[in-house]
């Protein structure tokens, strides 16, 4: 299988699911004890946080340009960015290296439209339900998102930064994002949901509510195994 590059540690919570659904899904691809052909750099998230939190992109995005060409000196195949967040610094990615970039919101937009969502909501960080790089991507293959109201907004991105990125799993907050989900649904006429923030899988899934929830990161990992098992690249 292609070598799969993976930047990540942004937090190192949601990196661990990735690095255990790629070898779940690569061993249940193969059989046995095949797992997954992978290069890990996980960032420390301390500056990288404060990076963000102070406007600061272009020195996250030098970050990220730094770790992608890592990757790809070590022998990667293709670069997998563990955060749905930072795909607003995506273009320093696909300009530091001459590997395929497997842009997760391109990924996601193709898993709502295969569903026939016509307009999820959006539960990610602030950067991402606010800033368009993000809903603007979505956009473009025709995914008009809702997002929350002001405090309901402010109230995910603490739960994520406060919460999930420390390894802390509150059912409280867990009815809270439900009771959001409920509100979208009843007010803004969302018909699905989008788990745009990595770490959120690790609070809530589509047994919590009523409409077809899209797990960002699973459907990254999904897309990264379809494109490192390709028969035709294993051929060539």
């Amino acid at each position: 299988m292609t070598t799969i590059g993976l930047i990540g540690g942004m937090s190192w919570e949601s990196t661990a699911v990735y690095y255990r659904l790629l070898n779940e899904g690569v061993r249940a691809r193969r059989g046995g004890l095949h797992s997954a052909d992978m290069l890990l750099h996980s960032l420390d998230f301390a500056p990288i946080a404060e990076m963000q939190a102070q406007g600061d992109w272009q020195g996250a995005g030098a970050a990220l340009a730094e770790s992608a060409r890592k990757l790809e000196r070590a022998g990667a195949g293709c670069i997998l960015l563990a955060t749905n967040t930072m795909h607003k610094l995506a273009d320093h990615i696909t300009g530091a290296t001459m590997l395929p970039f497997l842009h997760l919101a391109d990924v996601t937009a193709k898993a709502v439209l295969a569903q026939g969502a016509k307009r999820p909501l959006l539960l990610a960080t602030r950067f991402t339900m606010e800033q368009d790089f993000y809903r603007g991507r979505l956009a473009a293959f025709g995914v008009e998102t809702v997002i929350p109201e002001a405090q309901e907004r402010d109230e995910v991105h603490r739960v994520i930064f406060e919460e999930l990125c420390r390894g802390t799993i509150d059912p409280a907050s867990r009815e809270r994002y439900c009771a959001i989900v409920a509100r979208a649904v009843r007010e803004q006429g969302a018909d699905a949901v989008i788990l745009g923030c990595t770490e959120i899988t690790l609070l809530m899934g589509q047994d919590d509510v009523a409409v077809p929830v899209f797990d960002t990161t699973a459907l990254h990992v999904a897309a990264a195994l379809d494109f490192a098992c390709e028969p035709a690249r294993q051929a060539a």
